[in-house]
Protein backbone atom coordinates (compact mmCIF):
# COMPACT_ATOMS: atom_id res chain seq x y z
CA UNK A 1 0.00 0.00 0.00
CA UNK A 2 1.31 3.28 -0.78
CA UNK A 3 1.54 5.94 1.79
CA UNK A 4 1.19 9.06 2.05
CA UNK A 5 3.09 11.98 2.99
CA UNK A 6 2.42 15.50 3.57
CA UNK A 7 4.87 18.47 3.60
CA UNK A 8 3.11 21.69 4.83
CA UNK A 9 5.87 24.09 4.09
CA UNK A 10 6.18 28.17 4.44
CA UNK A 11 7.20 29.81 1.42
CA UNK A 12 8.40 32.46 3.49
CA UNK A 13 11.11 30.47 5.02
CA UNK A 14 12.87 28.19 2.65
CA UNK A 15 13.24 28.06 -1.18
CA UNK A 16 11.44 25.24 -2.23
CA UNK A 17 14.68 23.62 -4.45
CA UNK A 18 16.26 23.41 -1.20
CA UNK A 19 13.62 21.75 0.58
CA UNK A 20 12.98 19.27 -1.91
CA UNK A 21 16.22 18.40 -2.04
CA UNK A 22 16.65 18.24 1.52
CA UNK A 23 13.80 15.42 1.58
CA UNK A 24 14.97 13.82 -1.91
CA UNK A 25 18.58 12.94 0.06
CA UNK A 26 16.65 12.12 3.33
CA UNK A 27 14.42 9.82 1.64
CA UNK A 28 17.19 8.04 -0.45
CA UNK A 29 18.99 7.29 3.31
CA UNK A 30 15.81 6.59 5.17
CA UNK A 31 13.64 4.69 2.35
CA UNK A 32 9.65 3.70 3.90
CA UNK A 33 8.85 2.06 0.59
CA UNK A 34 6.12 3.22 -1.95
CA UNK A 35 5.42 6.60 -0.91
CA UNK A 36 3.15 9.44 -2.18
CA UNK A 37 4.03 12.78 -1.68
CA UNK A 38 1.98 15.62 -1.35
CA UNK A 39 3.24 19.53 -1.18
CA UNK A 40 1.32 22.23 0.24
CA UNK A 41 2.12 25.89 0.75
CA UNK A 42 0.83 27.73 3.60
CA UNK A 43 0.17 31.02 3.44
CA UNK A 44 0.17 34.32 5.26
CA UNK A 45 -3.68 34.25 5.79
CA UNK A 46 -3.91 30.44 6.42
CA UNK A 47 -0.25 29.22 8.38
CA UNK A 48 -1.31 25.60 8.04
CA UNK A 49 -4.54 24.55 8.86
CA UNK A 50 -6.12 24.48 5.45
CA UNK A 51 -2.96 22.95 4.28
CA UNK A 52 -3.19 19.88 6.85
CA UNK A 53 -7.00 19.78 6.45
CA UNK A 54 -6.28 18.90 2.58
CA UNK A 55 -3.61 16.79 3.47
CA UNK A 56 -5.60 14.15 5.70
CA UNK A 57 -8.62 14.74 3.02
CA UNK A 58 -6.23 13.37 0.90
CA UNK A 59 -5.31 10.39 3.20
CA UNK A 60 -2.19 11.05 4.63
CA UNK A 61 -1.17 9.34 7.39
CA UNK A 62 2.17 11.70 8.12
CA UNK A 63 2.27 15.49 8.19
CA UNK A 64 5.29 16.81 7.87
CA UNK A 65 5.21 20.54 9.43
CA UNK A 66 8.32 22.50 7.64
CA UNK A 67 8.37 26.36 9.01
CA UNK A 68 8.83 28.19 11.98
CA UNK A 69 6.51 28.00 15.40
CA UNK A 70 3.77 28.95 13.64
CA UNK A 71 3.39 26.88 11.14
CA UNK A 72 3.97 23.79 13.78
CA UNK A 73 1.47 24.99 16.02
CA UNK A 74 -1.44 25.88 13.39
CA UNK A 75 -0.24 21.88 11.88
CA UNK A 76 -0.15 20.62 15.39
CA UNK A 77 -3.49 21.64 16.17
CA UNK A 78 -5.29 20.28 13.11
CA UNK A 79 -4.13 16.94 14.24
CA UNK A 80 -4.99 17.09 17.26
CA UNK A 81 -7.75 18.88 18.85
CA UNK A 82 -10.50 16.31 18.78
CA UNK A 83 -8.03 14.62 21.41
CA UNK A 84 -7.26 11.43 19.16
CA UNK A 85 -3.88 12.17 16.87
CA UNK A 86 -5.54 12.30 12.82
CA UNK A 87 -1.87 11.44 11.91
CA UNK A 88 1.61 11.46 12.72
CA UNK A 89 3.06 14.79 12.70
CA UNK A 90 6.78 15.21 11.61
CA UNK A 91 8.85 18.74 12.31
CA UNK A 92 11.24 20.08 10.25
CA UNK A 93 12.07 23.41 12.34
CA UNK A 94 13.29 26.77 9.48
CA UNK A 95 11.96 29.66 12.13
CA UNK A 96 13.60 31.48 14.78
CA UNK A 97 12.27 29.96 17.52
CA UNK A 98 11.56 26.64 17.00
CA UNK A 99 10.62 25.84 20.31
CA UNK A 100 8.86 22.54 20.18
CA UNK A 101 11.84 21.31 17.83
CA UNK A 102 14.14 22.29 20.68
CA UNK A 103 12.20 20.74 23.57
CA UNK A 104 11.78 17.36 21.67
CA UNK A 105 15.43 16.95 20.64
CA UNK A 106 14.88 17.60 16.70
CA UNK A 107 17.89 18.50 14.56
CA UNK A 108 18.08 22.57 14.38
CA UNK A 109 19.67 24.36 10.83
CA UNK A 110 19.62 20.58 9.23
CA UNK A 111 16.03 20.36 6.64
CA UNK A 112 17.90 17.09 5.97
CA UNK A 113 18.35 15.29 9.06
CA UNK A 114 14.80 16.99 10.18
CA UNK A 115 13.52 14.78 7.35
CA UNK A 116 15.06 11.80 7.99
CA UNK A 117 13.74 11.64 11.52
CA UNK A 118 10.16 12.48 10.38
CA UNK A 119 10.34 9.99 8.03
CA UNK A 120 12.36 7.08 10.17
CA UNK A 121 12.05 8.10 14.11
CA UNK A 122 10.35 7.17 16.53
CA UNK A 123 6.32 8.01 17.26
CA UNK A 124 5.72 9.32 20.31
CA UNK A 125 2.61 10.49 21.79
CA UNK A 126 2.75 14.32 23.55
CA UNK A 127 0.24 16.76 24.49
CA UNK A 128 -1.70 19.44 22.77
CA UNK A 129 -2.17 22.54 24.95
CA UNK A 130 -6.18 24.50 23.98
CA UNK A 131 -6.73 28.14 25.07
CA UNK A 132 -9.66 30.12 24.78
CA UNK A 133 -9.51 33.75 25.35
CA UNK A 134 -11.56 37.05 25.27
CA UNK A 135 -10.27 39.66 23.61
CA UNK A 136 -10.04 43.39 24.83
CA UNK A 137 -13.60 43.67 22.06
CA UNK A 138 -14.57 41.15 24.02
CA UNK A 139 -14.78 38.41 20.89
CA UNK A 140 -13.63 34.82 21.71
CA UNK A 141 -11.16 33.07 20.02
CA UNK A 142 -10.08 29.26 20.73
CA UNK A 143 -6.31 28.46 19.87
CA UNK A 144 -3.97 25.42 20.33
CA UNK A 145 -0.39 25.34 21.06
CA UNK A 146 2.23 22.87 21.70
CA UNK A 147 4.59 25.23 24.07
CA UNK A 148 3.65 27.72 26.51
CA UNK A 149 0.94 30.79 26.22
CA UNK A 150 0.49 33.78 29.02
CA UNK A 151 0.76 37.56 29.40
CA UNK A 152 3.71 39.37 30.42
CA UNK A 153 7.16 39.87 29.83
CA UNK A 154 7.00 37.09 27.24
CA UNK A 155 4.18 37.94 25.47
CA UNK A 156 5.51 42.04 25.81
CA UNK A 157 9.20 40.88 24.39
CA UNK A 158 7.39 39.52 21.55
CA UNK A 159 5.82 43.10 20.98
CA UNK A 160 9.01 44.50 21.83
CA UNK A 161 10.59 42.51 19.36
CA UNK A 162 12.12 44.41 16.37
CA UNK A 163 10.81 42.71 12.58
CA UNK A 164 13.90 43.38 11.13
CA UNK A 165 16.67 42.56 13.63
CA UNK A 166 14.78 39.53 14.37
CA UNK A 167 15.21 38.60 10.59
CA UNK A 168 18.61 39.55 11.01
CA UNK A 169 20.01 38.38 14.25
CA UNK A 170 17.02 35.33 14.99
CA UNK A 171 16.51 34.76 18.82
CA UNK A 172 18.82 37.48 19.84
CA UNK A 173 16.42 39.76 19.31
CA UNK A 174 14.60 39.05 21.62
CA UNK A 175 16.95 39.69 23.95
CA UNK A 176 17.58 43.04 23.07
CA UNK A 177 13.95 43.76 23.56
CA UNK A 178 14.03 42.51 27.24
CA UNK A 179 15.03 45.47 28.74
CA UNK A 180 11.31 47.15 27.40
CA UNK A 181 9.40 44.32 28.18
CA UNK A 182 10.44 44.78 31.62
CA UNK A 183 9.62 48.18 31.94
CA UNK A 184 6.46 47.58 30.29
CA UNK A 185 4.81 45.24 32.56
CA UNK A 186 3.25 45.79 36.13
CA UNK A 187 2.01 43.85 38.75
CA UNK A 188 -1.84 43.42 38.54
CA UNK A 189 -4.05 41.46 40.78
CA UNK A 190 -5.46 38.56 38.41
CA UNK A 191 -7.57 36.08 39.49
CA UNK A 192 -6.74 32.29 38.84
CA UNK A 193 -8.29 29.04 39.33
CA UNK A 194 -7.17 25.71 38.91
CA UNK A 195 -8.74 22.67 38.03
CA UNK A 196 -11.55 22.33 40.64
CA UNK A 197 -10.14 24.83 43.30
CA UNK A 198 -11.80 27.93 44.32
CA UNK A 199 -10.78 30.96 42.52
CA UNK A 200 -7.80 32.76 44.04
CA UNK A 201 -6.89 36.75 43.84
CA UNK A 202 -3.11 37.41 43.80
CA UNK A 203 -0.93 39.83 42.08
CA UNK A 204 1.51 39.25 38.74
CA UNK A 205 3.19 40.56 36.39
CA UNK A 206 4.02 37.56 34.02
CA UNK A 207 1.66 34.02 33.74
CA UNK A 208 2.50 31.60 31.89
CA UNK A 209 0.94 28.72 31.15
CA UNK A 210 3.16 25.88 29.42
CA UNK A 211 3.15 21.96 27.87
CA UNK A 212 7.31 22.43 27.33
CA UNK A 213 9.40 24.66 29.57
CA UNK A 214 13.23 25.72 27.49
CA UNK A 215 13.35 28.31 25.23
CA UNK A 216 15.72 29.76 23.00
CA UNK A 217 19.74 29.65 23.65
CA UNK A 218 18.96 26.55 26.11
CA UNK A 219 17.47 28.90 28.45
CA UNK A 220 14.52 26.72 30.84
CA UNK A 221 11.81 29.01 32.43
CA UNK A 222 9.73 25.93 33.64
CA UNK A 223 11.83 22.47 34.57
CA UNK A 224 8.76 20.77 35.68
CA UNK A 225 7.45 20.50 32.15
CA UNK A 226 7.25 17.74 30.09
CA UNK A 227 5.37 17.43 26.96
CA UNK A 228 3.69 13.81 27.24
CA UNK A 229 2.90 14.19 31.14
CA UNK A 230 -0.58 15.43 30.72
CA UNK A 231 -0.34 18.11 32.98
CA UNK A 232 -0.13 21.81 32.46
CA UNK A 233 3.00 23.97 34.20
CA UNK A 234 2.38 27.29 35.20
CA UNK A 235 5.26 30.15 36.24
CA UNK A 236 3.98 33.22 38.10
CA UNK A 237 6.30 36.22 38.27
CA UNK A 238 5.82 38.94 40.86
CA UNK A 239 9.03 41.01 40.81
CA UNK A 240 9.15 44.34 41.52
CA UNK A 241 12.14 46.01 42.26
CA UNK A 242 15.60 45.59 42.31
CA UNK A 243 15.49 42.78 45.15
CA UNK A 244 12.53 40.94 44.19
CA UNK A 245 14.35 40.72 40.58
CA UNK A 246 17.33 39.16 41.83
CA UNK A 247 15.41 36.82 43.49
CA UNK A 248 13.71 35.99 40.93
CA UNK A 249 17.02 35.26 38.87
CA UNK A 250 18.43 33.78 41.95
CA UNK A 251 15.33 31.04 41.43
CA UNK A 252 15.86 30.46 37.77
CA UNK A 253 19.81 30.06 37.86
CA UNK A 254 20.34 28.40 41.25
CA UNK A 255 17.26 26.96 42.70
CA UNK A 256 16.32 25.38 39.36
CA UNK A 257 19.06 25.70 37.55
CA UNK A 258 22.87 24.69 38.90
CA UNK A 259 21.16 23.11 42.21
CA UNK A 260 18.48 21.04 40.79
CA UNK A 261 21.30 19.36 38.71
CA UNK A 262 23.43 18.79 41.87
CA UNK A 263 20.69 17.36 44.05
CA UNK A 264 18.73 16.19 41.50
CA UNK A 265 15.98 17.66 42.24
CA UNK A 266 12.31 16.54 40.77
CA UNK A 267 10.14 19.43 41.08
CA UNK A 268 10.36 23.31 40.71
CA UNK A 269 11.32 25.12 43.46
CA UNK A 270 9.45 28.55 43.77
CA UNK A 271 10.30 31.49 45.85
CA UNK A 272 8.86 35.25 46.71
CA UNK A 273 8.83 36.73 43.66
CA UNK A 274 8.62 33.47 41.12
CA UNK A 275 5.97 30.44 41.59
CA UNK A 276 5.67 27.25 39.88
CA UNK A 277 2.11 25.53 39.93
CA UNK A 278 0.78 22.32 37.81
CA UNK A 279 -2.68 21.93 36.80
CA UNK A 280 -4.83 19.99 33.85
CA UNK A 281 -7.47 23.21 33.76
CA UNK A 282 -6.55 26.94 34.38
CA UNK A 283 -8.46 30.16 34.08
CA UNK A 284 -7.20 33.23 34.38
CA UNK A 285 -9.21 36.82 34.76
CA UNK A 286 -7.63 39.96 34.27
CA UNK A 287 -8.22 43.45 35.84
CA UNK A 288 -7.30 45.22 32.38
CA UNK A 289 -6.66 43.66 29.03
CA UNK A 290 -2.98 42.88 28.64
CA UNK A 291 -0.71 41.75 25.43
CA UNK A 292 -1.40 37.39 25.13
CA UNK A 293 1.11 35.37 22.96
CA UNK A 294 0.35 31.84 22.07
CA UNK A 295 3.80 30.06 21.20
CA UNK A 296 5.74 33.01 20.46
CA UNK A 297 2.66 34.19 18.16
CA UNK A 298 1.43 37.93 19.58
CA UNK A 299 -2.77 37.60 19.11
CA UNK A 300 -3.58 40.88 21.05
CA UNK A 301 -4.67 42.14 24.30
CA UNK A 302 -7.28 39.62 25.92
CA UNK A 303 -8.89 40.24 29.28
CA UNK A 304 -9.62 36.66 30.77
CA UNK A 305 -8.47 32.95 28.88
CA UNK A 306 -9.04 29.04 29.89
CA UNK A 307 -6.42 27.14 29.10
CA UNK A 308 -6.93 22.68 28.84
CA UNK A 309 -4.41 19.86 28.22
CA UNK A 310 -6.13 16.91 25.89
CA UNK A 311 -3.49 14.49 27.05
CA UNK A 312 -1.57 12.38 24.28
CA UNK A 313 -3.33 14.02 21.57
CA UNK A 314 -0.57 14.38 19.09
CA UNK A 315 1.65 11.61 17.67
CA UNK A 316 5.09 12.90 16.37
CA UNK A 317 8.27 11.68 15.09
CA UNK A 318 11.18 11.58 17.70
CA UNK A 319 14.67 10.00 17.79
CA UNK A 320 15.27 6.58 19.69
CA UNK A 321 16.70 6.93 22.80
Amino acid sequence: MTQQIAIVWNPSKVEEDELRAAFTAASAEHSTGEAAVHWIETTVDDPGRGATEEALAAGCDLVIAAGGDGTVRAVASALGETGTPRATLGIVPLGTGNLLARNLSIPLGDPQAAFALALAGKTAPIDLGQVRYVSADQSEHAEGFVVMTGFGIDAQMIVETDDDLKAKAGWLAYVESLGRAVSGTDLVDLTLTRDDGDPVTMQAHTLLVANCGTLQGGITLLPDAQPDDGELDLLLLSADGVTAWLDTMRNMMWDNGLKRLLTRATSAESSDSAEHGRATRVRVELPTALEFEVDGDEVGEVTSFDVTVLAGALQVRVAAE
